[in-house]
């Protein structure tokens, strides 16, 4: 279980408790599905503004990275 603040979100308990332990499901391993070059440019912008609040971090090129998380781009009035 998770109860710190991440990244520069203060003052907000987040409690996230993981179902599945070691070796983690081949469904939670997948591939990332091909995105537009819009949704992409998007996707990017998003995962700069997470990164820069200390919300997400690059990982190194020999970091293993075991459960993905799926990235929905909802478009209201042409902005993501």
């Amino acid at each position: 279980m998770l109860l710190e603040p991440i990244g520069d979100i203060k003052d907000h308990e987040i409690s996230i408790t993981l179902e599945h332990e070691r070796p983690y499901p081949p469904v939670l391993r997948r591939p990332a599905y091909p995105a537009s070059p819009q949704r992409r440019i998007a996707i990017e912008e998003h995962l700069q503004d997470l990164h820069d609040m200390n919300i997400l971090r690059k990982i190194g090129h020999n970091e293993v990275v075991e459960i993905t998380t799926p990235v929905i781009i909802a478009w209201h009035n042409g902005k993501s």
